[in-house]
């Protein structure tokens, strides 16, 4: 059997395992990688490129990064390669309906979440925030509308009390490079199967806002640790302590209450530093950021830079 032309599309960390696996196959032949253009990283501002470039190059595959598909040269080559198969995963761009329609068998997309729950760009960091016992990934038909096609097929996941955004970032890129390898031969062969989504079960996961990265001590402790794993490692959730704006990369809940205001200080050791959350709960400071500092320890911390008393009301209301 002829192997089957790709045109596979992805830009973070997320895509790369789909489509290493998509190119390792001998079953396929990616006739173009597709991501978003180099970008200026860091302080220096460094031209970066995508994951999905970097893991292109090293398999020798031709790469484009149209800044904007639609109307670009770029979509000509690709419609012209006459692909059998897109496959997008976590690309950033809405493709055109001409090239979605050039795609003798499908074109489909691998999206981190089980559908129609967390559409969007941002489903892990919403599945996580929200403190959901699971997740998975969904294999569906593209249209032109936000992750609205037809399921394809599932597969789900279990989120652990204390796993970050960024694990399973890890996590759901292997499940869904295993749930498409294991998806293809039933598409190709015509016997995969098609599920409409439930209109009245579909949220929205969008991209996550600054004003979503403010830490709430006044919710509980299991929202603040919710949400501090939930921008862990990005974009990372952030308050204000004595007037310091300081990032919280690292929480776990403590087994006790207090009667103190949200937002101060109930125990401090050499050691320990738990933070009064609304409801009366507690909740513990494992690793910190404050202003112009790198990431530390809690031990670290509170050697050097908590210049605070147990009792003492150190995050303000925000």
């Amino acid at each position: 059997m002829m192997s089957k032309n790709i045109i596979f599309m992805g830009t973070p960390d997320f895509s790369v395992p789909i489509l290493e696996a998509i190119a390792q196959d001998d079953a396929y032949h990616v006739v173009a990688v597709v991501t978003q253009p180099d970008r200026p990283v860091g302080r220096k501002r460094v031209l970066t490129p995508t994951p999905v470039k970097k893991a292109a190059v090293a398999l020798n595959l031709p790469i484009l990064q149209p800044e904007k598909l639609s109307g670009s040269d770029e979509l000509a080559t690709l419609i012209n390669s006459e692909p059998d198969l897109i496959i997008t995963a976590a690309y950033g761009q809405f493709l055109p309906t001409k090239l979605l329609n050039a795609a003798k068998i499908a074109a489909i997309n691998v999206h981190a979440s089980l559908l129609p729950k967390y559409r969007g760009g941002a489903p892990i960091h919403y599945a996580v925030m929200n403190g959901d016992a699971k997740t998975g990934v969904t294999i569906m038909y593209m249209v032109k509308a936000m992750d609205a096609g037809d399921i394809i097929s599932q597969a789900d996941l279990t989120i652990g009390a204390n796993d970050t955004t960024g694990e399973m970032f890890d996590k759901l890129s292997q499940l869904g490079r295993d749930l498409l390898m294991e998806t293809l031969p039933h598409l190709i062969d015509g016997t995969s199967s098609r599920t409409p989504q439930d209109p009245a079960q579909v949220t929205f996961s969008p991209n996550i806002t600054p004003e979503q990265e403010v830490l709430d001590f006044k919710a509980s402790a299991q929202s603040v640790h919710n949400h501090v794993r939930g921008l862990n490692p990005f974009p990372t959730a952030h308050t204000t302590i004595n007037g310091v704006r300081t990032k919280i990369q690292r929480t776990h809940l403590i087994d006790a209450t207090t009667e103190l205001p949200a937002g101060s200080v109930v125990k401090k050791t050499k050691k320990e530093l738990w933070l009064a959350a609304g409801q009366h709960t507690v909740v513990a400071i494992d690793e910190i950021q404050p202003a112009g500092k790198p990431k530390m320890t809690v031990s670290d911390y509170l050697n050097g830079h908590a210049k605070f008393n147990e009792g003492d009301q150190v995050i303000d209301d925000e």
